[in-house]
Order: structure tokens, then C-alpha cells, then sequence
């Protein structure tokens, strides 16, 4: 099983990325502040950057290490990638098969199974965890409710239909995820999903921790020879990395949701760190933004028990063994993909 290996936050813009031996260090104002072995990372994520030195760029390439840089707000901007490692034949066969409409259907039934499921289990949680903070009657119809759609999606047999589905699903999810929100009020609500930019703190946490996602997802289904940009319910679209956003359907409410109403719920983060732009658009301070990249590591060090597999992993580990079942899948070693369900 792969190993679970440091991922490097850039999260200041006055950081410099430079390469000395077998080592990342960070320079600021030509002074080494901090430096990495290469051997122990896996990927480098800069959100605002004074700049990255070619030496440093090549040497992520052709170790696979991973370079990507997004913007403040965690908008995706470019990754640095070296020669391609994938397995031509199981894109081809991926390219085939995205091609298809039916088969492509098919193959995003157990991801939508598995968001549905997911953000069920959320609000199970929060009626067993919390059933005097809320509206217990009303989540448990909700719940019901997506128990029934797990049956439409699993029964529809095209991608209309089950964006239809889908879209109904995470209306009922989000109408109450307001509920699930039960420490500063003020300063953390939730109307609706908004993004490009979030204009709450709410939205802003959770469009963030989607970037981290995004960015773990792709890489790992990279690390398997899957092509992230070729999707199956997300369409093609030039610089979307559309299979990667297939497979995060099932983890979003795992990973971030959760995660996102703990940090409110636990006052982990605060609304002093979120600031609203000229643009109307929130943005993290950097002092918070380092807390929630602490917190999503932490996370992903936990043990859990994978529901398929039986084997103990580490949570950060997820979507690497997502990525690998659906390239066991799509090679025919598999008679269909299992989705991640949270237990």
C-alpha cells in the first residue's frame, strides 16, 4: 500500500521555492528559512508565491512530486507535471468508454451513489450527535428523501437523468445545511452554495477545502495512469479536470463538509479570519488559512477501516485507493466500481 507522504502548504506571498541538493528549501528576502527532503514529499501547493525556481520545477517533474499553484481565493491556476507515466492502454480504454453516453452513465452511478449516501450520512450524524440542536423531524424526512434517490440514481440509465437526480439530492442537502451549523451564527451561516468568488465564510471554507480536495484527487488518479482531465459525469471541458470531479463527488461531504462544520462547531476557526473584498468576494487571512491546512493534514492521518477493502488506512489515503478501484475497474478486474461510503 502507498505510504502517505508531507504535502508542502505555500501559503504566504513572500516565500521563494528554491532547490539545494536532494532538498526544497524556502527562502525569504534571500534568507533559508525552512527546507524539506524531496524523498519525503509528495506534492507542493502554493496559494500566493514570490516564485519557483526552474531547478526546482524540474526536479518535482522528474520525481513526480507534484507543483501546483492557485490563486489567494484557492482558484486553480497551473501544475507543473513531468513526462506522462500513465498506462496507455488503460486511457484508451478510458477515452472509449467517456465517449460513450451509456457507458459513461454507467460508470457515474457509484459516484453519485456515493455522494448521496454521504451527505445522508451527515445529516444522520448530526440527528444522533446533536438531537436537541436540531430539527430532528425535518432532517429525518430529509434523510428519507435521499434514501430515494439512491434508488433513482441507481436505476437511471442516462447522464440527464442522473444529473437531474444529483441536482435534486444536493438541493435537499444544502437547504439544510444551515441547521448543521451550530456555533457563530453570525459569522458562519449558510444561504446557499456560491463560489467564483464565495461571498460568506461559509462558502468561502468550503470552496477552499474543495481546491485541496481537487488537487489530492487529481494527483492521485495521475498516480494510477488515469487521465483527470477525461471524465465520465463531468463533461470535457479545456482545463477542467473533469474525472477528478467525478470521483470528489463522494468525498466531498467526507472530507470537506464535515470537516468544514467542525471547524465552525469547534471555533477552530473564527469570522475575524475572513475578510470581504472590494469584489464582494471572502478571502482567509493567512493565519487562518495555515490553521485549516493544519487541521486537513491532521485529518488525513487518522485511521480508519475501508469498507471494501477491510484494510486499515490512513483517511488522506482515500482517494488514492478510490483512484486505484476505478483503474481496476475500467481494466475489467473488477465487475463494477465500489464507491467510498463513510461509516
Amino acid at each position: 500500500m502507498r505510504k502517505l507522504l508531507n504535502i508542502v502548504y505555500i501559503s504566504t506571498p513572500d516565500i521563494y521555492l528554491a532547490l539545494d541538493g536532494e532538498n526544497i528549501i524556502l527562502r525569504r528576502e534571500e534568507k533559508t528559512i525552512s527546507r524539506f527532503p524531496l524523498h519525503n514529499i509528495e506534492q507542493v501547493i502554493c496559494f500566493s508565491y514570490n516564485g519557483v525556481s526552474p531547478a526546482l520545477m524540474g526536479a518535482c517533474a522528474e520525481k513526480g512530486i507534484g507543483l501546483c499553484f492557485l490563486s489567494p481565493y484557492g482558484k486553480f491556476l497551473a501544475r507543473v507535471e513531468g513526462k506522462e507515466k500513465g498506462n496507455v492502454l488503460l486511457r484508451k480504454k478510458q477515452y472509449r468508454l467517456s465517449d460513450d453516453p451509456k457507458e459513461s452513465a454507467k460508470i457515474a452511478i457509484p459516484f453519485l451513489l456515493g455522494k448521496v449516501g454521504n451527505c445522508r450520512k451527515v445529516i444522520d450524524r448530526a440527528i444522533r450527535d446533536h438531537s436537541l440542536l436540531v430539527d430532528v423531524p425535518l432532517l429525518r424526512s430529509v434523510s428519507s428523501s435521499l434514501k430515494e434517490s439512491l434508488t433513482q440514481i441507481k436505476d437511471s440509465s442516462s447522464l440527464e437523468e442522473l444529473m437531474g437526480f444529483e441536482g435534486s439530492a444536493a438541493k435537499l442537502y444544502f437547504d439544510q445545511f444551515d441547521q448543521l451549523i451550530l456555533k457563530q451564527k453570525e459569522d458562519f451561516y449558510f444561504r446557499d452554495r456560491n463560489r467564483r468568488p464565495p461571498l460568506d465564510n461559509m462558502n468561502a471554507l468550503l470552496s477552499f477545502l474543495y481546491t485541496l480536495l481537487t488537487s489530492d484527487v487529481t494527483s492521485a488518479l495521475e498516480t494510477v495512469g488515469l487521465d483527470p482531465y477525461v471524465g465520465f459525469l463531468h463533461r470535457d471541458r479545456p482545463g477542467r479536470p473533469s474525472l477528478a470531479l467525478d470521483l470528489m463527488e463522494e468525498l466531498r461531504p467526507v472530507f470537506a463538509d464535515r470537516l468544514a462544520l467542525s471547524m465552525v462547531n469547534l471555533k477552530q476557526v473564527t469570522g475575524t479570519g475572513f475578510v470581504k473584498k472590494e469584489s464582494g468576494g471572502i478571502l482567509m487571512d493567512t493565519e487562518t488559512r495555515k490553521k485549516v491546512l493544519t487541521l486537513w493534514q491532521e485529518r488525513k492521518k487518522e485511521t480508519i477501516l475501508h469498507p471494501f477493502l477491510k484494510e486499515k488506512i490512513e483517511f488522506g489515503l482515500i482517494p488514492y485507493v478510490q483512484a486505484l478501484l476505478l483503474a481496476r475497474y475500467l481494466r475489467g478486474d473488477l465487475d463494477a466500481y465500489p464507491p467510498f461510503f463513510w461509516s
